[in-house]
């Protein structure tokens, strides 16, 4: 996603140009757009030129949907999670000690992801200050 960040507004890149600037394989890589496409997240080009981009601009995109993109509900433990089907699979809920230990874990960590986007992730690249100009008022002489 990061490189996608740095190459948002430029058009579609491969897979494969990704996968050697992170040095990643690109069947893992196709295995992660697969997932972030369905979320909507990214969108992808077939063809000569096709590829994949970002579906929005990296300010929008907060990195707790990417997570949950590829990884589903964020939750340190099983109790903690916001999904609806927890009561199936947890029948200690109600009288579980620590739950509001892990409940505030997954707040936390939820609220540092929902709290940064892409843009935040994605160096800014500078262009280099110009040289100080300096101007000359005089004349120089010699003794």
């Amino acid at each position: 996603m990061v490189q996608l960040g740095r190459r948002f507004g430029t058009g579609p890149a491969s897979l494969a140009e990704i996968a050697a600037d992170e040095d990643l394989p690109r069947a893992y890589l196709e295995q992660l757009v697969m997932s972030l496409r369905d979320a909507g997240l990214v969108t992808s080009t077939r063809g000569a030129h096709g590829g994949y981009e970002l579906a929005r601009e990296p300010g929008s995109v907060r990195m707790g949907e990417v997570l949950r993109a590829l990884e589903g509900p964020i939750a340190p433990m099983i109790c903690a999670t916001d999904d609806p089907e927890h009561a199936v699979v947890c029948d200690r809920s109600s009288r579980c000690t620590v739950n509001v230990l892990w409940v505030r874990v997954r707040d936390a960590v939820t609220g540092a992801l929902d709290g940064m986007t892409l843009a935040d992730l994605v160096p800014v690249l500078s262009t280099p200050e110009p040289l100080p100009t300096t101007t000359m008022t005089g004349a120089m002489t010699s003794s």
